[in-house]
């Protein structure tokens, strides 16, 4: 048989829903293999340990510190079916993340995306390193992401069928995002604001018993959240002040901007990890943009059926240069496939303008936050998708493949701020004397992730205590045979013991790869073009190589010497 037609019959073989099927279960391997890989971040530690608390003791408050309840029920229920480890606690996440992708597919199914920009969507999402790092991490960020989908799927549907549990539907989504991290309102703040520019339009309309179908899904989305909020009832005072203290707390991290950066710093992160993606986004907008200019030139009645009617089944049409006549329809839910994708893209380009912009202007920083950048920027990628050569995609998915493999994959501390105070390597020989030891004895200033690692072991082996300098007498006297402390406050040396220094977690160091930002020199001064040009070498180099310093928070361990026989 010839190579070509190996080729036509794979190529007939390989059904779209064949295809689909095959990216999502890629999606699951890169999600769930080796889900354990990596040591838990200081933050998914506290987070297992709150969820075990639960489990164990039944108590849960919330606190804003610590974000939306919904992530430590739903670990405590699956610690209780499969037993408390790094790989179950990271279930959850590793699951909803995948899942986004079947909600693209309900997407198609409406016909706002066809079937080759579906796949490329799927396939980005499948593959992007954010979206993979960030579902095998216990963080409420892949919870968020996963409900806005289902908004997002709720909302379509609703508007296309006016059926009342699309609605509801829609409030159990926004409640569980709600439930999940306080960044879901403007999430909720996006959608409401292009529903109501829709109206004004005439684009959607409302059925007659909208009030019915807002009330009941409004009622839906308050009832899960007074029902996690106040842990089930236990704490109902939470439902009084709870949200005032969310509100407090994070307007507070805004203003102090602990994590901070410039308002480029997810523009930085999307060139590192998803370049491709941000290239083809831009590239989305600009033909989008030339759309609006074409269309004064070209309306529906100067083009053939065969140009703006749709297949059955799919939105498969090119009628991206169309624009409705006055007779024809001006709903969006009866328009074509290929002007339900131009509306659909229009408001992808909103939704991800206005998420660029709130999260360049938030003043904490944070790597997983530009996961709620990334899917709308996926979606406005594929805009015109069918306009490229197969390779371009093949190419993206290439980039995407190798940086997940390097951040996802590798089992050693890496110098890439995607990481943001990961537990260094460096713990695994720690953990090896403390499993060794009888005795041990960690200062407070260190004990994440040892309170989650050896949860079973406190008090009998382990003890925590408030720093060493107020509490050297009771570390002196207490025969211990291993001793740990943060670096700024142990001592020289303690006699009858071996001190040798660990990273406990580290962080990119973005400090010692360019200077000018924080320079203090004039633009254009003395030394300021000398210094940015090096800057630009660093980052070049950065770029392909991945070598930079790491920062660093480091541990002294005193070990207990061992008499020779």
């Amino acid at each position: 048989m010839r190579a070509a037609d190996i080729s036509s019959q794979f190529k007939e073989s390989l059904t779209f829903e064949r295809a689909f099927i095959i990216i999502f279960l890629f999606s699951l391997v890169f999600r769930f293999a080796f889900l354990d890989l990596k040591l838990f971040h200081h933050d998914e530690a506290i987070h297992a340990w709150f969820s075990w608390t639960l489990l164990t003791t039944g108590e849960y408050v919330y606190d804003p510190v610590y974000h939306g309840p919904f992530l430590y029920y739903i670990t405590a229920g699956v610690f209780s079916l499969f037993g408390e480890s790094d790989f179950v606690a990271r279930f959850i996440p590793a699951l909803l993340g995948a899942l986004i992708i079947p909600l693209v597919y309900a997407v198609n199914r409406l016909g706002y995306l066809d079937k080759r920009q579906t796949i490329v969507a799927a396939l980005f999402i499948a593959l992007s390193p954010d979206m993979i790092y960030f579902s095998r991490f216990l963080r409420n960020d892949i919870f968020i992401l996963f409900f806005t989908m289902l908004l997002l799927v709720a909302l379509l549907c609703y508007f296309e069928r006016y059926e009342l549990k699309f609605a509801l539907l829609a409030g159990a989504a926004a409640g569980l995002g709600m439930s999940s991290k306080e960044n879901m309102p403007i999430v909720i703040g996006i959608f409401g604001l292009y529903i109501l520019y829709l109206l004004f339009r005439g684009k959607i309309q409302l059925p007659k018993l909208w009030w019915r179908d807002l009330a009941l899904g409004i009622i839906v989305a308050t009832g899960i959240l007074a029902f996690f909020y106040s842990s089930m009832g236990t704490h109902p005072e939470v439902l009084m002040d709870g949200w005032l203290k969310a509100i407090e707390h994070w307007t507070s991290v805004h203003g102090e901007e602990r994590l901070g950066g410039p308002f480029y710093t997810y523009i930085l992160l999307f060139i590192l990890y998803e370049l491709p993606v941000m290239i083809l986004a831009i590239i989305g907008v600009y033909r989008f943009v030339m759309y609006r200019k074409v269309k004064d030139n070209n309306s529906v009645d100067n083009i053939s059926d065969s140009k703006i009617l749709p297949d059955n089944d799919d939105a498969t049409v090119n009628c991206s240069d169309c624009v409705l006549s006055p007779a024809a329809p001006k709903l969006i839910r009866d328009l074509p496939g290929s002007l339900k994708n131009v509306e659909f893209t229009r408001f992808c380009i909103f939704w991800m303008v206005l998420s660029v912009v709130l999260y360049g202007y938030i003043g904490e920083k944070v790597p997983w936050l530009i996961l709620h950048q990334l899917l709308p920027m996926i979606f406005v990628a594929v805009y015109r998708i069918d306009n490229y050569k197969s390779y371009v995609p093949a190419i993206a998915a290439l980039f995407l493949i190798l940086m997940t493999v390097h951040v996802v994959f590798t089992p050693a501390d890496i110098a890439e701020p995607i990481v943001q105070v990961q537990n260094s390597e460096d713990l695994r020989e720690v953990f090896t004397m403390v499993d060794a030891s009888e005795n041990v004895a960690i200062s407070n200033d260190v004990r994440w992730p040892f309170v989650w690692y050896y949860r079973n072991d406190w008090p009998d082996k382990i003890s925590y205590f408030n720093g060493y300098q107020d509490h050297s007498d009771y570390v002196l006297n207490g025969d211990f045979d291993l001793i740990i402390l943060h670096d700024a406050e142990s001592p020289a040396a303690i006699s009858g013991y071996d001190k040798n220094t660990y990273k406990k977690h580290y962080w990119f160091s973005v400090y010692d790869l360019v200077k000018t930002p924080w320079s203090g020199l004039n633009p254009g001064g003395p030394g300021y073009f000398e210094t940015l040009g090096n800057d630009l070498k660093n980052i070049g180099l950065y770029y392909f190589t991945r070598d930079a310093k790491v920062g660093s928070l480091n541990m002294d361990v005193y070990r207990r010497d061992v008499p020779a026989l």
